[in-house]
């Protein structure tokens, strides 16, 4: 072959062409080979299997980046073919080839990983503990480790120099790689202390991060907001700044009620006579007013203090009422936690916005649609009964009161004086 290309004046260069050439082409057609016909098969053999598992090794692109391996050792075995080929063009072509294998055996390796992964988190048991960042890490590993080899194939050295000289760059791989090591020690223990999953409800005001996890990475955390918007929490952060986790609520199938009502001091007052009647005839204030009654006629009984005078008695008030009825309410509320949550109606300390009335109590559905239908319902209740106890509630002045205020004041014309003698 060598004689019949010098003959025609090709020479030593039209060989090397021509061997590389043949070499080449018998790569490319392996490749279409494997490609279209062992991975095409593989993939539709896998699909058509009962488990689902190993369908992710197809998605991953296992197969496809596994076929790119098949021409590099065609290229590899095929140059020992041509013997009169340069030494040192056969050893470069070699060196690239087993580069270029190291390469796509990384790939496949990293495709391998992500299949994993996806499988893991197909299990809805480990769904909420994610090892992403795990597999990055893994998946760095593997890179570095196989650009290490790379480099040393295509120099033709020992791959130990190379470690040998990492020694002396550690002050710069720390630098480089100084956010990914921060980052791998937070998944570590955000892993270990299970401080976030998939799925939780946090809030990080300083990062304005407030909804729901929606993937943990070995970098970042990304959170979709209420308002649909992602934030992305630098994995980090959540170990070196404070952040609330809303999980514990939603474990515990209880979700906190806490809203007070301000009273206007100037309609606080004794209950009359015909009131304790009227409201003892109500279902949900006749055991709170028979049991006052009998309490407080035992105590005035028992008093040194003249009963004659109004002020030495002991009587009921109206928001002492309007508490107790507020409290009988959330016993008897269906969607309401009457034990193992806290359930309770207290009055604060008045203030220059009047006395007010504080409802804590943990309603039953914690989805926030809800949880807003059954407060709105039960505050519009109370805040329609509360005239019921000659009570206002307290409101600062609007344009309309003002208004009327105004109406009040104005002076009428002044009459005009008649024209009779005295």
């Amino acid at each position: 072959m060598q004689e019949w290309l010098n003959e025609i004046g090709g020479g030593q260069i039209l060989v090397e062409a021509f061997g590389i050439g043949i070499v080449l082409a018998v790569a490319t057609f392996v490749y279409f080979l494997v490609r279209w016909s062992l991975v095409r098969g593989l993939r539709h053999l896998v699909r058509n299997t009962a488990s689902q598992w190993d369908d992710q090794f197809v998605e991953a692109g296992v197969f496809g980046r596994i076929s790119h391996i098949a021409p590099a050792f065609v290229v590899y075995y095929g140059m020992s073919l041509f013997p009169d080929l340069p030494a040192q063009l056969t050893d470069g072509i070699r060196r690239v080839s087993i580069a270029t294998m190291v390469l796509v055996g990384a790939l496949a390796l990293s495709s391998v990983l992500r299949a994993g992964e996806a499988i893991y988190d197909s299990h809805p048991g480990y769904r909420q503990r994610p090892i992403k960042g795990y597999i990055q890490v893994a998946s760095i590993l593997i890179y570095l480790l196989a650009g290490l080899l790379m480099l040393a194939t295509l120099m033709n050295r020992s791959p130990w120099i190379f470690v040998s000289g990492i020694g002396a760059m550690t002050a710069v791989l720390l630098l480089v790689f100084r956010d990914t090591i921060l980052s791998l020690v937070a998944s570590i223990q955000i892993a270990s202390n299970d401080m976030i999953r998939v799925g939780d409800w946090i809030e990080m005001p300083d990062l304005g991060a407030d909804g729901d996890v929606k993937e943990v990475a070995l970098h970042t955390v990304k959170v979709q907001n209420w308002d649909n918007t992602i934030t992305t929490i630098p994995t980090h952060r959540l170990i070196n700044d404070s952040f609330k986790n809303w999980r514990g609520m939603s474990d515990s199938g209880g979700r906190r009620i806490k809203r007070s009502v301000s009273i206007d001091l100037q309609t606080v007052r004794f209950l009359r006579e015909d009131e304790i009647a009227r409201y003892q005839k109500w279902s949900l204030l006749s055991e709170y007013i028979a049991g006052k009654r009998a309490e407080l006629e035992e105590a005035n009984a028992s008093s040194s203090l003249d009963l004659a005078v109004p002020t030495d008695l002991r009587r009921l008030t109206n928001l002492g009422t309007f508490r107790a009825w507020i409290w009988a309410t959330l016993h008897n509320h269906p969607m309401i936690h009457q034990s193992g949550h806290t359930l309770l109606v207290r009055q604060l300390a008045a203030g220059p916005q009047g006395v007010p009335i504080e409802i804590y109590c943990f309603s039953k559905d914690t989805a926030w649609v809800n949880f807003e239908d059954i407060q709105g319902d039960l505050f519009d209740r109370i805040l329609s009964m509360i005239p019921e106890f000659g009570l206002r509630v307290f409101q600062t002045p609007a344009g309309s009161d003002l208004e009327r205020l105004e109406g009040t004041r104005k002076i009428s014309p002044p009459e005009v004086p008649g024209d009779g003698a005295a």
